[in-house]
């Protein structure tokens, strides 16, 4: 399964095979503003679905970044170190956090797909 899903708590998942690309949604940034602080996950470290898997700080709050699906993470961006700014530039492309190995594909059933969480966002309006 391949293709991008969201949470509600605006995360997104990118799945490419048995890994996913994670990071938050430009919803997300938004809401933050400048983001000026990233705390990624330790590369092998393991989470369960919905654990605290990062933080990200901004000027005007820090927030929690969570597991979408339940796995080991098998990359981080370190460039975000150097320029948290890259996560409201661009958050679906640079601004990616960690990459995850999914323990369990079938947890992606429980995420949005892209009209949905569209739909979601027009609840919060």
């Amino acid at each position: 399964m391949s293709g991008t899903r969201y949470t509600k708590d605006h995360e997104y998942i990118r799945v490419e095979g048995d890994t996913g690309a994670v990071g938050i949604t430009d919803y997300a940034q938004k809401a933050l503003g400048d983001v000026v602080f990233v705390e990624l996950p330790a590369i092998g470290a393991a989470f369960k679905k919905g654990d605290e898997a990062a933080v990200v700080e901004s000027v005007k709050a820090a927030s929690e970044v969570y597991a979408p699906v339940s796995g080991e993470i098998v990359a981080v961006n370190g460039a975000l170190e150097k320029e948290p700014g890259a996560v409201n530039a661009d958050p679906a492309g640079k601004g990616w956090f960690f990459t995850i190995r999914l323990a369990d594909a079938g947890e992606l059933d429980g995420l949005m797909d892209e009209a949905a969480y569209g739909e979601f966002l027009k609840t919060l309006e």
